[in-house]
């Protein structure tokens, strides 16, 4: 009888094993905005649905990271659904405190951006299955904001 369960197992195993799920890349991360408290950055995460039915997201985390620190983290509970089979460009925003930037004083000194690294989970519900993660992970330069995008850029 455990040769049987075990079989099935095995069996289970490889289909799930075999299934296409969800992929993401982030496409893009650029300067959303500038306040008095902190900077706050956009993530593109363009996703593709290989299923006909709209998935569910339950929520995505991120933490942005520089010379080894740990810029923001966070979470963006509840920000919709993939369309069924195309791709679905979510926007994830990252608040990131000036007094942290401050910290990075000798790598923006050079050039005025931001070497970064971006970790992304998606956390998709599918049905019979359940809850998956899709990790995503980036890596590149921001620009940081100059006083111009304080008070407006002069034509």
């Amino acid at each position: 009888m455990a040769g049987i369960m075990d079989k099935a197992k095995q069996f289970v195993s490889d289909k799930v094993g075999s299934m296409k799920k969800p992929e993401a890349e982030v496409t893009d991360v650029d300067l959303k905005g500038v306040d008095t408290s902190c900077v706050t950055y956009n993530a593109a995460v363009n996703v593709t649905n290989p299923y006909d039915a709209n998935i569910p997201i339950g929520e995505i985390r991120y933490i942005l990271k520089s010379s080894g620190s740990v810029l923001a983290s966070g979470t963006v509970p509840d920000p919709g659904s993939l369309n069924g089979n195309c791709d679905t460009l979510l926007n994830v925003g990252i608040k990131v405190p000036h007094n942290v930037l401050a910290c990075l004083v000798k790598d923006i000194a050079t050039d005025w951006d931001l070497d970064y690294e971006l970790e992304v989970i998606l956390v998709v519900d599918l049905p019979v299955f359940g809850n998956i993660s899709i990790p995503v992970a980036s890596k590149g330069e921001i620009k940081l904001p100059s006083l111009s995008d304080y008070w407006g850029k002069s034509e």
